[in-house]
């Protein structure tokens, strides 16, 4: 079961995880037509959306800024901790903007069983892509990494 485990790290690319948990939520809501909500549903939905985006695009450029990498499949390339701006707050803006798009597309959704993709993104990301590459970023960056995952929580 490890070695299964360890083989799925870094293998997929985040944002295909949200797309694949996105339609997952879609079937297992019956495949609702996209039509037809109340309309006051649209305000958070978008809303929500809205924030995931903002908040991956922020952490996106905070990435670009530092000049380190953004590729999912090589945290062993970070040339630095990333650890002002929205980092202070997150050690993983990115994957919590994507979490905040799929919580705004569950509210859409307007069914409880939604919430099941938001959770299986979580737990999928949190231990296939977050797990390795804090231990990646432990090694390559040792005390300094420590410190900044003390202060930081890994998701808000």
């Amino acid at each position: 079961m490890k070695r299964l485990a360890a083989a799925l790290e870094y293998k997929v690319p985040p944002p295909l995880i949200g797309a694949l948990c996105a339609l997952l939520m879609w079937l297992i809501c019956g495949v609702p037509p996209l039509t037809g909500r109340p309309p006051l549903l649209l305000v958070p939905a978008l809303a929500l959306v809205v924030l995931g985006l903002t908040v991956d695009a922020v952490g996106v450029l905070s990435f670009r800024r530092a000049r380190t990498t953004v590729n999912p499949f090589a945290p062993e390339r970070t040339v630095n901790i990333v650890s002002s701006g929205i980092y202070r707050l997150s050690r993983n803006p990115m994957y919590l903007g994507m979490a905040c798009i799929l919580t705004g597309w569950a509210v859409w959704l307007w069914q409880v069983q939604a919430v099941l993709g938001v959770v299986l993104f979580v737990v999928w990301i949190t231990r296939f892509q977050i797990i390795p590459e804090e231990r990646v970023l432990t090694q390559k960056f040792g005390t300094e990494y420590r410190q900044y995952r003390q202060r930081v929580r890994r998701w808000v």
